[in-house]
């Protein structure tokens, strides 16, 4: 996988699916709290004055010369739990996102959160 670092650099750029298709714009990158790895992305969708973020995870994703390609399909991530463009991830909203996703979802033992923006 490619560190968090190199993974920002791609914000704003596209993200596509498994068959080349569009998703949206990389907005910005979770990484787990417990490893410090790229673990998500938030996706910006939608029209203009109508945008969301959604989630999308980063396992398995590769960057091409012009796009970060997840291993999700479009139709899946466009289904995808979301916040406002300007919002920001709940505690309580977390496992959802892991849930859509068929991911595990665990904390540490002290309930700390498992993603964090960077």
């Amino acid at each position: 996988m490619f560190p968090a670092e190199n993974l920002r650099d791609w914000r704003g750029e596209k993200v596509i699916d498994q068959d080349g298709d569009k998703i949206g714009e990389l907005e910005a990158v979770y990484v787990d709290t417990a490893t410090d790895e790229p673990a998500f992305a938030t996706v910006r969708v939608g029209f203009i004055g109508r945008h969301r973020l959604v989630f999308v995870p980063l396992g398995g994703a590769t960057v091409r010369p012009d796009a970060v390609r997840v291993r999700y399909d479009k139709k899946l991530v466009g289904d995808a739990p979301t916040i406002e463009v300007d919002g920001e991830l709940t505690a309580a909203d977390e496992p959802g996102v892991f849930a859509h996703y068929n991911l595990p979802y665990q904390t540490g033992m002290a309930g700390e959160r498992r993603l964090a923006r960077r």
